[in-house]
């Protein structure tokens, strides 16, 4: 029998020894946020048992003392340890310091409130009020006296200060899986309408592409083969005006070519044109004046951009829109004008405009409805730059825009979605190990729960219910520790 004692209490240091370790290490991985915040709660709670008694003198200071050390032991036990931190408030409750009654609601509740399943949390509290009717008549023993009084009494307070906030603790733990689930559910039907609303966009993008396929291209492809046959005959015919059908076939080919990459780039929603890396540079601007000589106009180009500026990609898309969207005005309302094309910049600014004067010869100009203006205006405010638009005083049109290099936190590309926050941690994470120390979880993809359980009244009802639960044990401190003080 000795010798089976021995072996009892060397595997019992043991495994108190091993649990140390443990409880070291977690608290080594513990945020310092946590930790700090458990040093204060331990504390708070021996300054709440300790303080009193410079006032109110008990009857045994030292096991006084002891308690609210034992008390401020038992704080930070309930989130690692929380069916041990529920027996350990048995002592408490027997105890001669009444004034560390306060922290047992708290301690019992808090600690439950980790435990599942709510069956050993019950396991745990029966434990605890056995074992303060057990050290009640074992102080019984050693002072006589109304023990059945002393019995009364620590059973009510047990009932008050245990089993009430035990109830309320259950309720919440209960209540915070289901607000878990109810995040859990938001951010899979958030990832549902995001990847719905992008399968919309992406079918009606097809649609317009085969749409644009079947008019826009067949339009093209008869432009360009009759262009050819005028090219033949004119040769033939008319050799000054060869020239002239020679600009219409390529241009009728070039605008193929941009379709099918448009069309591309609608197809799928990550292609973007082979033509967009070229984009603005002062060779694509030049071999747009060079189109605009071939067709009649008379264009000069003025590029001064610094070597040190290097403009953001939609940046350079914009100066290649306003110097087109020029040139073709020009084309449109003021033929044979002459224009200048000036491109300035700096690593700040790119400023970029298309002047020309007053036509020689009276035209009357094709109509328009301001829509590549507009677009223009849209599209340089979306980058934070300016735009202008309008005639001169001798008759000429001035198109200008000043854009800046490098936009800040400006795209022109719609962003990904975004998922919702991710479920909470299990009930009874060690320390700093889940998200009731304030961490997260990376959000899932699996399909929610059943709705049944996912509802505000279960949710609010939890939290409710507790704090009804919880009223009788604050009125019966308040009651206590107002007898106590006043003693």
């Amino acid at each position: 029998m000795v010798h089976a004692a021995r072996r009892g209490i060397a595997h019992a240091a043991r495994s108190v020894r091993r649990a140390g370790a443990e409880d070291w290490a977690a608290l080594r991985r513990a945020p310092r946020r946590t930790v700090t915040a458990e040093a204060l709660a331990g504390a708070l709670t021996a300054a709440l048992g300790l303080v009193p008694l410079l006032l109110v003198h008990p009857d045994r200071p030292v096991l006084a003392v002891l308690e609210a050390l034992y008390a401020a032991f038992l704080m930070p036990l309930r989130r690692h340890r929380p069916v041990l931190a529920v027996l350990g408030t048995g002592p408490l409750l027997v105890g001669p310091n009444v004034w560390t009654l306060a922290v047992v609601p708290l301690i019992v509740s808090a600690a439950t409130r980790r435990i599942a399943p709510p069956r050993r949390a019950w396991h745990a509290v029966g434990a605890a009020c056995a074992l303060i009717m057990v050290l009640t008549a074992a102080g019984s023993l050693v002072r006589p006296g109304a023990w059945l009084e002393e019995l009364a009494g620590n059973g009510l307070s047990a009932v008050l200060l245990v089993l009430l906030p035990a109830l309320a603790g259950i309720l919440l733990g209960r209540r915070r899986p289901l607000v878990s689930l109810l995040r859990e559910r938001n951010a899979y039907l958030e990832q549902a309408r995001s990847l719905t609303a992008a399968a919309a966009r992406m079918e009606e993008r097809t649609r317009i592409a085969g749409e644009m396929h079947d008019l826009l291209g067949h339009r093209l492809s008869l432009i360009s083969v009759h262009a050819g046959a005028l090219e033949l005959a004119a040769a033939r015919q008319a050799p000054p005006l060869a020239g002239r059908a020679e600009l219409l076939r390529t241009t009728a080919g070039t605008a193929m070519e941009e379709l099918r990459e448009i069309l591309g780039v609608l197809r799928r929603e990550d292609a973007e044109p082979e033509s967009e890396g070229h984009r603005g540079t002062r060779e694509d601007i030049a071999a747009l004046v060079a189109e605009s000589r071939q067709a009649g106009g008379t264009v000069e180009l003025d590029w001064s951009v610094a070597d040190t500026a290097d403009p953001s990609v939609p940046t350079r898309h914009s100066t290649h829109r306003v110097v087109r969207e020029g040139l073709t005005n020009v084309l449109k309302h003021a033929s044979g004008a002459p224009t200048r094309v000036e491109v300035r910049g700096t690593h700040r600014e790119i400023e970029v405009s298309v002047t020309n004067e007053a036509p020689r010869e009276r035209r009357h100009p094709q109509a328009g409805n301001r829509s590549g203006l507009a677009g223009l205006e849209e599209r340089i405010a979306l980058l934070g730059g300016s735009f202008t638009a309008g005639p001169l005083p001798d008759g000429g049109f001035r198109l200008a825009a000043v854009l800046p290099a490098r936009p800040n936190g400006i795209t022109l590309a719609v962003p990904p979605p975004t998922t919702g926050e991710a479920a909470a941690g299990s009930p009874g994470a060690p320390w700093g190990g889940g998200a009731s120390w304030g961490g997260a979880a990376p959000a899932g993809a699996r399909a929610p729960l059943s709705g049944e359980v996912l509802t505000w009244p279960r949710v609010l009802g939890a939290g409710c219910a507790s704090a009804l639960v919880i009223l009788p044990t604050v009125t019966f401190l308040i009651v206590l520790l107002t007898t106590a003080a006043l003693r």
